[in-house]
């Protein structure tokens, strides 16, 4: 071939891109149910949520979008594992920086409805958004929320469940008081309350969530609060009748956009008989029972069975270690032993001259300006308790118009994560009631 700009990966539909891992959400009604259907004690109903990467539109080459991703994701684990740490009555929550990859998703609370975009985050539990009278509140893109004009805002009294379930509350006058503390010294205090929250045409009355009068930290300003989505019960997932999600996360080079589906939708048309399906169990972790950890049993290039031990990934006695699935992190981290002989199979089975000075900030990347032949990628597998993930090559091997091909994974020392990048064009559902996730190969730009 002529141009080694334009090299071609024999496993790959087309040329390899960068891939970028995190997005902003956007309700999209997508279901024909009445506003209060869920008002229905058992009914089955959900909603559908639109995703949009937090860099799109922002005029950066492919390098910079993955620097830029990278960085964030680097924050992220750095605090994901301290919270891994925490002991069981710590406060510590992942703390959201602004253009940090979180996503946002717009939202309606109250009677009469107010719409707001708040972030949305799969590593912590607690919903909230900033309210008036406001003792310190930071500038937001939209109305800070009047509880006193809502016909349907409701206190949460200091004995309720609800109440118990927060890290950190006090009474006031009967009624629950919360303190949220965030890893980058934000935080959010004020009283906890029940109201109707709306998606799109679905509304979700009696919702508990945080109704903040003192929130301070330059983290937040990037939506009007946060939406938790992990697996506590102060979560919004935990509170649906039917506690399920799903998210399909299309490639950064698709012109479409991304998907959540929440509650009965979550499942989304996985029962064709011809659609394959590989699911694992979630593990739960004492330290922090917020994360969707998963079992990590060993991995494949090409055709070795890597020789990783098995207690690599396992959860130890301190609350470090483990695999968690993130979609708030851009690349996959594996503890430096692992990631040591993955590095060292890549290099071996690509048999392309390596990058020691990448610009990238990936350790493994490969020189392909002295390339002149179509390369071939080896398959990487992650073999989960009792599900095997061969992954698109597109999920792991990134490339930028610099003539570097790298690897899209990081080494970490404490815990591992598998990241939005990996999970491309996958449907990852989250069930809670069963305690499992699957996978689901699946055309994310076609739903």
């Amino acid at each position: 071939m002529s141009s080694s700009h334009n090299r071609n990966f024999s496993f790959f539909p087309m040329a390899i891109t960068l891939v970028l891992a995190f997005a902003i959400l956007f309700v999209s009604p997508s279901v024909s149910t009445s506003p209060n259907l869920l008002d229905h004690p058992g009914a089955k109903t959900g909603f559908q949520v639109t995703l949009k990467h937090v860099d799109f539109g922002g005029n950066f080459t492919k390098l910079e979008l993955l620097q830029r991703a990278m960085k964030r994701g680097r924050k992220r684990m750095e605090r994901l594992h301290s919270m891994a740490l925490a002991s069981s009555d710590a406060t510590i929550e992942a703390p959201i920086h602004a253009g940090n990859g979180e996503f946002l998703m717009e939202l309606s609370i109250g009677t009469p409805p107010e719409t707001y975009s708040a972030i949305l985050d799969t590593g912590s539990d607690l919903i909230w958004t900033q309210c008036k009278p406001c003792k310190k509140c930071y500038d937001q893109p939209t109305p800070i929320f009047d509880p006193s004009k809502s016909s349907t805002f409701s206190n949460i009294p200091c004995a309720s469940d609800l109440c118990s379930a927060l890290p950190q509350s006090s009474c006031a006058d009967s009624n629950c008081e919360y303190e949220y503390t965030y890893g980058d010294y934000s935080s959010t205090q004020g009283t906890m309350a029940k109201e109707t929250f709306t998606f799109g045409n679905v509304s979700v009355p009696k919702i508990a969530f945080g109704c903040g009068s003192d929130n301070e930290g330059a983290g937040f300003s990037q939506g009007s609060g946060l939406v938790g989505m992990g697996r506590g019960p102060l979560s919004l997932v935990s509170q649906l009748n039917e506690p399920k999600f799903s998210y399909c996360l299309t490639s950064i080079d698709s012109s479409k956009t991304s998907t959540l589906l929440m509650g009965s939708q979550a499942n989304y048309n996985v029962n064709n008989s011809n659609i394959v399906k590989k699911t694992t169990p979630l593990i739960k972790s004492t330290s922090n029972p917020t994360f969707y950890y998963i079992s990590l049993e060993g991995i494949t290039i090409g055709d070795k069975l890597l020789p990783i031990e098995k207690s690599t990934f396992a959860i130890r006695e301190d609350g470090s270690g483990g695999m968690i699935i993130d979609s708030g992190t851009t690349l996959t981290y594996l503890e430096d032993s692992a990631f040591d002989i993955v590095k060292k199979e890549m290099i071996e089975q690509m048999k392309l001259p390596v990058a020691n000075q990448s610009g990238t900030g990936l350790e493994v990347c490969f020189d392909l300006l002295s390339v002149d032949h179509d390369i071939e990628v080896p398959k990487f597998v992650f073999h989960f308790e009792g599900a095997d993930l061969d992954l698109p090559g597109e999920n792991y091997i990134v490339a930028d118009s610099s003539g570097e091909a790298c690897l899209a994974m990081a080494r970490s020392n404490g815990m591992s994560i598998f990241g939005n990048v990996q999970q491309q064009n996958i449907l990852m559902i989250h069930d809670l009631v069963k305690e499992t996730i699957s996978f689901v190969p699946t055309k994310c730009d076609e739903l």
